[in-house]
């Protein structure tokens, strides 16, 4: 027997059972998009290895641990996307959008890391980004925030909690780090190997370690908000006022720093005790710099991303249950000359009844093998096709899910028939 091919390890199949979640979710975040006047935007899944070295920071985990890179053909750098706010930042510098312009912007697509795989988290892993440009005030985080909390109740998703923080401007987070070299430098014995690698590259991601021997020691540091500048102190304050006079409940948590070197001011956090140790589902924070980092003319701007794996791993434990669309009519042929007009009559019913839908019987079988199958489909009517009906011009009708008999129809108004059939009128004459 010739060997199977295995999947890639940590690429996981999304199988038609599963996918009921994943569409509604998208269908969902789509609506809600539109609603709040956002715009999609499509970018590439590989970009220049630089763009992320420059825009994510070259003493990240991402970028050090985690990337997939390659040298193509041409002896170019090149890299799978491991998130999208880089790659929606290029786009918008490379086709010239920006010019004093704002924009609301989202994508959704696949994101590459290689980390170890666990539930929920994948080497190849789906995000919603979600990037707001050209905005400075504290007023368009607040909004970020709201859309994020609207979806979370649109999908029935309770058990989140929101944290925020601020990373203040870059200056202000120079003396901060200074000061944090200076307290983990005091304690370098306690460090594990990871922390002491980060304390001379990027010493605050030492605070988002998952060490429990370090909690007590990262516990002891010194305060980010502690060493804010007054403009990042008075964002950060009308930030949460807003919060709550929109009823948004959240906590300040001043060890919330993100991963990625790109953020300034505003940092948010939508964590859940439902998925054990991935407790984080949606993530974002302001990057005033990044455009300006990667070659654009100095823009505001502010997004957020939220893992869709997750997020469906959310809505499986909910008591609601999504299911793919029924079929609306399941057609039954009956006979070999049926079985060639079958195809004909359901073209031309779906050119009449595009918001129907119709199932087809294929691969033959008898009338009590199709039936079976119909009622598999969870159709609400059949449509008979055999020889005899044929020779006559009719087909017939029967109610699938509703104490009926069957009825005749002319194959001329067979249109209206079946839609008189599906909004429950009578199927008789």
């Amino acid at each position: 027997m010739t060997e199977q091919i295995q999947p890639v390890r940590g690429m996981n199949d999304v199988l038609p059972a599963e996918s009921v979640w994943w569409q509604h979710l998208e269908d969902t975040v789509r609506e809600l998009l539109l609603a709040y006047g956002y715009e999609e935007i499509r970018v590439p899944v590989v970009e220049h290895t630089e763009l992320f070295k420059r825009a994510i920071g070259e003493f990240t985990d991402v970028v050090e641990k985690e990337m997939y890179t390659f040298t193509d053909q041409g002896g170019d750098s090149l890299t799978l996307r491991p998130e999208a706010t880089a790659g929606i930042a290029r786009a918008m510098i490379s086709n010239g959008l920006l010019r004093g312009a704002r924009h609301k912007l989202w994508c959704i697509g696949p994101m590459f890391r290689h980390e170890k795989p666990q539930k929920g988290r994948y080497r190849q892993f789906y995000q919603v980004d979600v990037e707001a440009v050209g905005f400075a005030g504290p007023d368009i985080d607040a909004e970020l925030i709201a859309l994020t909390a609207r979806l979370w109740r649109r999908l029935g998703i309770t058990r989140v909690k929101l944290q925020i923080n601020s990373l203040g401007t870059p200056d202000s987070r120079r003396a901060y780090r200074e000061r944090l070299v200076e307290y983990f430098s005091a304690h370098h014995d306690r460090l594990d190997e990871d922390s002491r690698r980060r304390l001379t590259g990027n010493p605050l991601r030492i605070l988002d370690s998952k060490n429990p021997d370090l909690q007590q020691l990262i516990a002891g540091a010194p305060l980010l908000t502690d060493y804010l500048d007054a403009d990042s102190q008075a964002h950060f304050a009308a930030l949460r006022a807003t919060l709550d006079a929109m009823g948004i409940g959240y906590s300040v948590n001043p060890r919330l720093v993100r991963g990625l070197d790109y953020y300034s001011r505003t940092v948010f956090e939508w964590i859940t005790d439902a998925l054990g140790a991935q407790d984080a589902v949606c993530s974002g924070g302001r990057y005033d710099g990044l455009i300006t980092q990667l070659g654009g003319e100095p823009t505001a701007a502010i997004g957020f991303a939220m893992g869709l794996e997750r997020a469906v791993e959310l809505l499986r434990q909910l008591p609601s249950q999504p299911q793919a669309p029924a079929a609306d009519v399941y057609v039954v042929l009956n006979g070999e000359q049926a079985a060639i007009a079958g195809g004909r009559i359901v073209e031309t019913l779906r050119d009449a009844l595009p918001h129907r839908r119709f199932e087809m019987n294929l691969g033959g079988g008898n009338f009590k093998a199709q039936f079976r199958r119909a009622d598999r489909s969870r159709a609400a009517l059949a449509l008979i096709i055999g020889e005899n009906e044929l020779s006559r011009g009719v087909a017939a009708l029967k109610p699938l899910r509703l104490e009926a008999g069957q009825s005749e129809c002319p194959m001329t108004q067979l249109p209206e028939r079946i839609e008189a059939a599906l909004r429950g009128t009578d199927l008789q004459e």
